[in-house]
């Protein structure tokens, strides 16, 4: 970074100086003359009372250079968004093209059938003579038996007794007992009717004969017959894909921008410098020896301020950090370790 400096030559500061002085002492008509170096000495401080534009706490032989120093700034680069991110909707129409596809040309309906009868064959047992009935006689039936027949019935007898048991006949003292005669039986052999004669009823059964028929096993009826829906395959114009959106996202775009961006304000100040009313060509040859010294080759030590000798000052300026300008500063001096007085 340059510094710019406004530069002030000695014999202008030096009029200035001079006029200001004066100025001050018409200013003062009763005050005593002052001698020349008394008059040379309050000059700066008269200066400074004249004006805020002129070098502060000035002393008499200094010469001062107004610099003005432009800001101290950096530069900065810095990624702005220069378009935010977004979307990008693609609209896709719908596929269409030719397919085959079934078309019904009839409805479906129903109909009735009629299911006529089954039939099929069977045995039946048929009678051909009815069952009969007939009464038969049944004989009587004997048997011979032994049974035992009372020819003499029992009975009861007087027969004559004797001893004190027998009853004794108080008229004529005859004793006369009373005796049971059992019944006299004989076996008699006899037939008898063991059952007797009868009539039986004799059932004589029916007659059957075994005969073959048809009969129905099922029913005649009707039902219900569903007839299909009829169709037909046409050629039509149909979506084969339906219509869709498609977004694509698009990233937020970047730049580089450069800005400068100040470190330091700039600022106008005095700075105390080396010019014709306080240097010496000894003292320029110091300063041109001890820039040699220093590394830096000023040309001829000479005691002559050149554009070689300014260009060492500058480049020793720049290697320790000092201010750098187109005079020989007093602290680029004292840097150099010459006695600038």
């Amino acid at each position: 970074m340059k510094t710019r400096y406004l530069r002030t030559p000695a014999l202008a500061l030096s009029t200035i100086v001079i006029a200001l002085s004066a100025a001050w002492a018409q200013q003062k008509p009763t005050a005593p003359a002052a001698a020349p170096e008394a008059a040379a000495a309050s000059a700066p401080a008269a200066a400074a009372a004249g004006g805020a534009d002129l070098p502060p706490n000035a002393k008499p032989g200094e010469c001062y250079a107004r610099v003005i120093t432009p800001p101290q700034t950096r530069t900065l680069t810095e990624k702005v968004e220069k378009r935010a991110a977004s979307e990008k909707i693609e609209m896709i129409p719908a596929k269409m093209g030719p397919v085959m596809e079934k078309v019904q040309v009839r409805a479906e309906a129903k109909k009735l059938e009629v299911v006529p009868a089954t039939y099929e064959t069977v045995e039946e047992k048929v009678m051909v003579k009815a069952a009969t009935k007939r009464i038969v006689q049944v004989p009587a039936v004997y048997e011979n038996v032994t049974e035992k027949v009372m020819i003499k019935p029992a009975s009861q007898v007087w027969k004559k007794g004797s001893g004190p048991i027998q009853r004794q006949d108080s008229t004529t003292g005859e004793i006369m007992c009373l005796v049971d005669v059992p019944a006299v039986y004989e076996n008699v052999t006899k037939r008898v009717v063991k059952t007797p004669a009868s009539t039986s009823e004799v059932e004589t059964p029916a007659e059957y004969t075994v005969v073959k028929k048809q009969v129905i096993k099922t029913p005649a009826a009707t039902r219900e017959i569903v007839v299909p829906a009829e169709f037909k395959e046409v050629k039509i114009i149909k979506e084969l894909e339906p219509a869709r959106e498609v977004r694509t996202p698009i990233p937020a775009e970047f730049g580089t921008i450069t800005k400068t961006e100040v470190i330091a304000p700039g600022k106008v100040e005095w700075r105390s410098i080396l010019c014709d009313t306080n240097m010496t060509r000894d003292r320029i040859r110091d300063i041109q020896r001890a820039l040699q010294t220093a590394g830096h080759n000023p040309g001829p030590i000479d005691g002559v301020i050149s554009r070689q000798t300014m260009t060492a000052v500058n480049a020793f300026q720049k290697s320790k950090n000092l201010p750098v300008d187109q005079y020989l500063n007093l602290e680029t001096v004292r840097a150099l370790g010459v006695n600038p007085t």
